[in-house]
């Protein structure tokens, strides 16, 4: 078998997989029982986009029979205080609260956040979801539902799609978070590798503490996929709740886009080097000259917008419904480009700057504070 034809089998079950995984995943149900276990939502802020109260709303609006929702913050002058207060006077009969509070040491900021809220909240199961994160009616209840129907279950995450995109780097985000995000979270997690990306996460807070707690992650950049191998470790299963949650673009620009996603790869490469070195097969575009040596051109140019629909238009159809549907329809061939970009970056990014911070990441996604940058002096000439 030669080569092409390898890399061309490689990519074409990527996509067939990954896309057969987010039916599985998508297309599964989940019975609720006659009771569920109490939560608390945790929601970690800092400052406030335009789409933030509409977001914060869906979690007022929630199924749930007995729930109540944190909202975290550092500073009283924060722009989300605001928010939330307005939601509180709208929803004066939920059980919510502002907590203002100094963070722990860390320097994840996100999980400085969440460790304020943990040690307050009601119940023992706790749901930690980022701000951008909107969510329908059930959601809450099915993910509830979803980890008391089989106690070997320790940590119950979700899907998401991109929504709201207002700009050509908001379309190409959404495709990208349709297409190989979600499937590259979807595949591992079904297979019993789990692939946590931390927009929903659900989980037993005593179980968390047993297991070390948020302390081990607060110097980590990848803690939501560390979390579930903590848990995966312990024996205890990841499992991917059938409801997708939007996560709210806006109108963001390429450059942003990119940002975002190359901080993303540098994630993977510390924590999966093999799996990121084979990245580039998920790029049909990378991969068109090995098909067209193999099926020759026009064939081969077949292949390609097959695998863009099956990986894109399908994706999308699957996560968002049949809205909009026309922008992974052109959206492929300009995200190939995006992942290859990044992809070609990635080893040479060692900082992130993160809230102001500037932060080395090292092996397994370890923060480190950035050393300053050093001045070369040169040495006066001696008199002669």
């Amino acid at each position: 078998m030669s080569a092409a034809l390898v890399a061309v089998a490689l990519t074409t079950s990527w996509v067939v997989l990954g896309t057969a995984a987010l039916a599985k995943v998508t297309r599964s149900e989940v019975a609720r029982g006659a009771t569920l276990p109490g939560v608390s939502v945790l929601k970690p802020l800092c400052g406030a986009d335009p789409s933030l109260e509409h977001n914060l709303e869906t979690f007022f609006e929630q199924d749930h029979p007995d729930y109540e929702i944190l909202f975290g913050v550092e500073r009283a002058d924060d722009p989300a205080v605001a928010v939330v207060e307005r939601l509180l006077r709208r929803y004066p009969t939920r059980r919510a609260r502002l907590v203002v509070h100094a963070p722990p040491r860390g320097h994840n900021p996100k999980v400085k956040n969440v460790r304020g809220l943990l040690k307050r909240a009601r119940h023992d199961l706790v749901l930690i979801s980022d701000s951008n994160v909107r969510a329908p009616q059930h959601y809450l209840s099915e993910a509830a539902a979803l980890y008391a129907s089989d106690p070997s279950i320790g940590l119950v995450t979700h899907l998401f799609a991109g929504a709201g995109e207002a700009s050509f780097g908001a379309k190409l985000e959404s495709v990208q978070l349709t297409g190989f995000v979600a499937s590259g979270a979807a595949l591992p997690t079904v297979l019993g590798d789990g692939a946590v990306i931390g927009k929903s996460m659900l989980m037993s807070k005593r179980e968390l503490a047993a297991l070390g707690g948020l302390k081990r992650v607060r110097d980590v950049l990848a803690e939501d996929f560390v979390i579930g191998k903590m848990f995966e470790h312990a024996k205890r299963r990841v499992v991917l709740a059938p409801t997708v949650v939007d996560n709210v673009v806006g109108p963001i620009g390429l450059r942003t886009v990119f940002d975002r996603h190359l901080r993303w790869s540098m994630l993977r490469i510390r924590l999966r080097f093999l799996s990121w070195v084979l990245e580039p097969m998920t790029c049909p575009l990378f991969v068109l000259p090995a098909a067209i040596a193999t099926f020759g051109v026009g064939r081969a140019l077949l292949w390609l917008f097959a695998t863009y629909f099956v990986r894109d238009v399908l994706a999308w159809a699957m996560l968002r419904g049949p809205s909009r549907l026309w922008i992974p329809m052109i959206m492929g061939l300009p995200r190939d480009v995006l992942a290859l970009a990044v992809w070609g970056a990635t080893p040479w990014k060692r900082h992130v700057s993160w809230r102001g911070t500037r932060l080395r990441v090292g092996r397994r996604t370890v923060l480190r504070p950035a050393l300053p940058a050093t001045r070369v002096f040169s040495a006066p000439a001696r008199a002669a």
